[in-house]
């Protein structure tokens, strides 16, 4: 956590818009190598493509009312459909009609609110124009009147912030779906698009029809994704013993930029991607902006960025002006031993949890009936206990904030309902993380004069003692002080100091230094593995493969 400002500029702005609110796809690529109209007859000709249509209408049906678990699991009522529903034998049974591909633009439906069916059959064709169609990317562009939904081989996978792809973009807005990254040719492709009239909330007078339809080829490299960049990473080593942990060689990735500052990462494992609408999608990293008062989802299986979450610290508790805030949003984020999302929430000054319904519960707000100042990183223990840090940094004067309540910035323990502060020893405590067995717990501190680890011995009931130092770089000038911190599953220590990520092994010795173009202010262990580090720095999102670390 950096307790002050960062610029955001125009250009980062502009990055932010075209990465992050558009699903990291940008919506205005650079020229394809070869494109296919499929409204044309000689453009459908070459990939085989068959156009069809069918009425979809709204009709009864009975549900149930949310019950006390906000499922539907109450009372038996009346609600309504969508016929057919694709994936289920009405669809294929429909009432199909074949279009000619220059009959797109004829009007279907009877208008008003009025729903659609478009299915598109093609085949991936050898050669388009010069270009050989193996190994490129191909991308659908649809612009239906008005509104449209994108099913490709009967997968439509959602995710929390997402705008367009296969999701409704905008009211005659293009759909860009990538039908594959690999074009193998010969191979056969069903399209379904969900079309209907809009706005919903006030059906116009006219009807459905596509406007646009086109199959965009990319040679290998060339496709508009958010493609990992491999950046300068240097790796100061002071022992052999870090050639285990990082390979000699490696380099670090850039997988997304522009943000304003990105903190708390948390990797989402694919037993649980699906909790939080996360499209089946084999895991996925959650990682907060505490600026912009956001939290974003990176998506490794196609290196996606979304808003995950908005208002994600800040939701204007307590009625003070937002615009005093330097840093409102969420900070630390963590998933507690039954998967569940747990965030610090700097505006709030509470720590809460995210469950997968949606509600928020608040896990802590107040200690001894004061308020808490800022919580920034959290961590659980396996038997939920949940420990967290508690900083005034998100406050907009920080210590010297008037609406500081504690006297103190502490360690707390959330354990059984019962909220303890079990440290007051530092006095900007940032980032912690426990040993593998749990016997310790580290915990940095975000000061000038006291640049310091300090690990401690943790009881079962969660109380610390035994605080001994564990690492001082307060000689060692540079950015920051100390923030992020993690342990690996081999026990050493990984930090976010003076330029870059310190590593130290479990008995205190400096293993060596990675530094990247930006200075990353946390990471998070990744990937099906846990072997990939994944680095929140100032304005990008990084990540770098380790030889055989992890958590």
């Amino acid at each position: 956590m950096l307790p002050r400002p960062l610029a955001f500029t125009v250009a980062a702005l502009t990055s932010l818009i075209s990465t992050v609110a558009l699903g990291g796809q940008d919506q205005s690529p650079a020229l394809p190598d070869a494109v296919i109209d499929l409204r044309n007859p000689a453009g459908s000709s070459r990939v085989s493509a068959r156009w069809q249509y069918t009425d979809a209408h709204v009709i009864p049906i009975e549900h149930h009312a949310p019950g006390s678990d906000l499922k539907p699991t109450g009372p038996a009522v009346e609600t309504n459909d969508i016929h057919p529903r694709i994936n289920t034998p009405d669809f294929d049974a429909a009432a199909w009609r074949d279009i000619a591909p220059g009959d797109l633009e004829s009007r279907r439906t009877n208008g008003r609110l009025a729903f659609g069916w478009y299915r598109l059959d093609f085949t991936i064709p050898g050669k388009v124009g010069n270009l050989q169609a193996a190994g490129s990317s191909i991308i659908l562009e649809v612009v239906v009147d008005d509104y449209a939904e994108v099913w490709v081989n009967g997968r439509l996978s959602p995710v929390l912030g997402q705008a367009g792809g296969p999701l409704v973009q905008g009211w005659n807005s293009p759909n860009r779906v990538t039908i594959t990254r690999d074009a193998k040719p010969g191979e056969h492709v069903q399209v379904a698009i969900f079309a209907s009239n809009g706005p919903l909330s006030e059906p116009p007078p006219n009807y459905v029809w596509i406007r646009s339809a086109t199959l965009d080829f990319y040679k290998p490299g060339r496709a508009p994704f958010n493609n990992p960049v491999l950046v300068p990473t240097t790796i100061v080593r002071n022992s052999p013993a870090l050639d285990s942990i990082i390979a000699p060689g490696t380099q670090a990735e850039m997988l997304a930029d522009g943000f304003s500052f990105v903190e708390g990462p948390v990797w989402i494992p694919a037993a649980a991607d699906n909790r939080y609408g996360g499209g089946g999608s084999g895991g996925y990293l959650l990682f907060s902006d505490p600026n912009r008062n956001v939290i974003h989802r990176y998506g490794a299986a196609d290196n996606s960025v979304s808003i995950f979450r908005t208002k994600s610290g800040y939701s204007g508790i307590g009625g003070e002006n937002i615009g005093e805030y330097h840093q409102p949003g969420s900070n630390g984020l963590a998933l507690d031993p039954q998967g569940r999302l747990s965030i610090c929430e700097h505006g709030n000054r509470r720590v809460t949890r995210l469950e997968p319904n949606g509600t928020i519960t608040v896990l802590a707000d107040r200690f001894e009936s004061k308020r808490l100042n800022s919580p920034n990183d959290l961590v659980y223990r396996s038997d939920g206990a949940l420990f967290f840090t508690d900083p005034p940094f998100g406050l907009p004067k920080a210590f010297e904030d008037a609406r500081k309540e504690l006297s103190f910035s502490g360690v707390f323990c959330l354990s059984n309902g019962v909220l303890r502060a079990v440290s007051k020893d530092l006095a900007a405590p940032n980032g912690l993380a426990f040993s593998p067995d749990e016997k310790h717990l580290y915990v940095d501190n975000w000061e000038v004069t006291r640049k310091v680890i300090l690990r401690y011995d943790v009881a079962p009931d969660g109380q610390l003692s035994n605080a001994t130092l564990f690492a001082d770089m307060t000689s060692t000038t540079g950015e920051i002080c100390l923030d992020g911190l993690k342990v690996d599953r081999s026990g050493n220590v990984l930090v976010s100091g003076p330029g870059g990520i310190w590593i130290y092994s479990a008995a205190g010795a400096h293993l060596g230094t990675v530094t990247l173009p930006e200075l990353p202010a946390n990471f998070a262990f990744g990937d099906a593995d846990g072997g990939t580090l994944y680095m929140t720095a100032r304005t990008g999102l990084y990540r770098m493969r380790m030889a055989g670390a992890g958590k």
